[in-house]
């Protein structure tokens, strides 16, 4: 199974502040976004579960969390651990699973990705959440396209 990480990241590797965005949405990615990961399980911590209740992403949500718990959806399963959430997708038969945070989930699967679909929005902004620092020797930008307001670049690991 492919595990690629899905993130809008800042010049200061900022993802968030308060829980939201720290810069003013861009409607361009977050289409792009959805539109990736429609057909296909996501992986995301309780806290970011949480906040996307009201609109969740994916075809399926594994929700990390070192607490036992159930879910107000059907579409929504518990993993104890990175190895629990990837051992439930590939037991599934999933071909691809998408990485969505927050902090601490990027983290776990930073060394386990495959790619990762990033975001990223010029600036330097203030938060309380970052998104991992890599290595780019083990990886190679196979993609850059320009947006207005943001650039997309797919990142493959090459090591």
């Amino acid at each position: 199974m492919e595990l690629v990480s899905v993130a809008a990241i800042a010049e200061n590797r900022v993802i968030g502040k308060d829980g939201e965005l720290p810069w003013e949405s861009l409607p361009k990615d977050k289409k792009q976004y959805r539109e990736r990961v429609a057909d296909s399980p996501v992986i995301l911590g309780r806290k970011t579960f949480d906040s996307m209740l009201d609109d969740l992403p994916g075809s399926k949500q594994v929700v990390l969390s070192r607490t036992a718990q159930t879910f107000p959806v059907e579409s929504a399963t518990h993993a104890h651990s990175v190895e629990d959430a990837i051992s439930l997708l590939e037991s599934a038969g999933e071909p691809t699973a998408y990485v969505l945070g927050g902090e601490k989930i990027y983290e776990l699967f930073q060394p386990v990705l495959d790619r990762m679909v990033l975001t990223r929005v010029p600036g330097v902004y203030e938060g309380d959440t970052y998104y991992p620092e890599w290595d780019e020797q083990d990886w190679e930008r196979v993609n850059q396209t320009p947006y207005e307001r943001f650039t997309l670049e797919e990142w493959k690991r090459t090591a």
